[in-house]
């Protein structure tokens, strides 16, 4: 399969230049040439798969004709190694919890999976040396810097922002050493994620690092994220609620509901999503508007989702061919500050025993307040309350049991490179290890 950029000024490239590359030669994002509609016989027995099998039907439909059926299966088989339940929190909503990989983040799926095809592509063209740039705002950075520790050929850099990831999730970059080099900027999320894309339109840096990306603009990264949809539907429906289903989803780089849309588009029956937004309301006000005005982010509870530029808006209009109109029949959109979280999260708690984390308690809050009673709601429940731990215990006002994983990371020392936000002395760091 072929992959074009978003912004149509540079020839197609393959599923290989698209993974190594990241970003196309034009500053667009790759998107595939077709999204395959998978058989109605898929949807009537998806009940009865495992994630696994039906993660593999979902890959083989992007990445099929380009990676062989062995290595595939591998690949998919390696990343979901763990489970990711659908737990009903509350009348006719449900919590999809993606946060039971590695680093109890939904971003293990993306990363693990992009790991090991980077890793197959490596191999297959006998590289050595590539150095994975990845910008972070909380969950992403860990997810990816495991995913990859240890793989021969290739060194990653995490770019995050200082003072604003939580202490535990800086712990789970920081401290694992090897193949992983932390870079604390001294601005925001945004600030990082542009760094990361002018390095990758710097001929002279190119032309001296093999580049690659490993945030939601790389294709190996965001499309992997449409599996979870796939099975989400396939627990609905083996609890005959599969009728009128609605996706809210945390929103922030918005690479998550970009695969869910992608999967509706495969046939998956998706009535509609909704974008759930922090402060940080981009979006949002885009659907209202038609508009698209994007400003630097500001520091919320709910930090993953501070994001004031997102990267994947240009895959959403792209596939909805630039219409306001067309886009918001699909999806629609809340937004929540911080006061408002923080009471969602300490309400549902104490009325379900449920525990949600700030973005999670943006997702089933916009469930709340926008799902009719005859659709199904699933919010995504990207990641683990623990990570938020000081946040989360002074709204609820207990203790929360950090799970093992995470005690393991904040027993490592933390080693990280502060630079200020200048671009000239990134690229000197980056070329200082070459």
């Amino acid at each position: 399969m072929r992959y074009y950029s978003t912004n149509k000024q540079t020839p197609d490239v393959s599923l290989q230049e698209a993974v190594v590359k990241g970003l196309a030669a034009d500053k667009g994002l790759f998107m595939p040439e077709k999204i395959k509609q998978l058989p109605k016989s898929f949807y009537d027995k998806i009940d009865t798969l495992s994630f696994q099998e039906i993660a593999y039907t979902v890959a083989d439909a992007f990445f099929g004709e380009d990676v062989d059926s062995d290595t595939l299966k591998q690949i998919v088989y390696d990343t979901l190694n763990f489970d990711t339940p659908l737990v009903h929190v509350n009348d006719n909503i449900y919590s999809l919890e993606l946060f039971h990989g590695p680093t109890l983040a939904f971003k293990d799926v993306g990363g693990r999976f992009m790991a090991r095809l980077l890793g197959h592509f490596i191999k297959k063209q006998g590289q050595s040396d590539v150095k994975v740039l990845v910008a972070t705002s909380g969950d992403t950075g860990s997810a990816v810097a495991n995913g990859f520790l240890g793989v021969d050929g290739i060194h990653v850099y995490v770019l995050y922002p200082k003072g604003k990831v939580s202490h535990i999730q800086e712990c789970q970059f920081t401290t694992l050493g090897q193949n992983i080099t932390a870079i604390e900027i001294d601005g925001t999320f945004d600030d990082c994620q542009a760094l990361v894309k002018t390095a990758f339109m710097d001929v002279d840096l190119n032309k001296q690092l093999n580049l690659t990306s490993a945030n939601s603009i790389n294709v190996a990264r965001f499309l992997p994220q449409a599996f979870y949809y796939f099975y989400g539907y396939a627990q609905l429906k083996k609890a005959g609620k599969a009728n009128d289903v609605v996706f809210c989803v945390p929103s922030g780089n918005f690479g998550n509901i970009t695969a869910g849309l992608i999967a509706k588009r495969m046939g998956l029956p998706v009535k509609r999503f909704i974008a759930a937004n922090n402060s940080n309301d981009i979006f949002y006000e885009y659907l209202q508007t038609g508009k698209y005005n994007p400003r630097p982010s500001v520091q919320t509870i709910a930090n993953a989702m501070d994001v004031g530029d997102p990267s994947n808006f240009a895959r959403v209009i792209d596939l909805y061919n630039h219409s306001a109109d067309e886009i918001r029949k699909d999806i629609t959109g809340f937004r929540y500050k911080d006061a408002a979280i923080a009471e969602t999260v300490k309400d549902t708690f104490e009325k379900t025993g449920y525990l949600l984390d700030p973005h999670g308690a943006c997702g089933y809050q916009a469930l709340t307040d926008g799902l009719s009673k005859d659709e199904n709601g699933i919010f995504l429940e990207t990641a683990h309350p623990a990570k938020f731990k000081e946040t989360v215990e002074e709204i609820i006002g207990k203790p929360i049991e950090i799970p093992q994983p995470l005690q393991a990371f904040m027993k490592g020392e933390k080693k990280s490179i502060g630079l200020k936000n200048n671009y000239d002395l990134f690229k000197d760091t980056l070329l200082s290890k070459k």
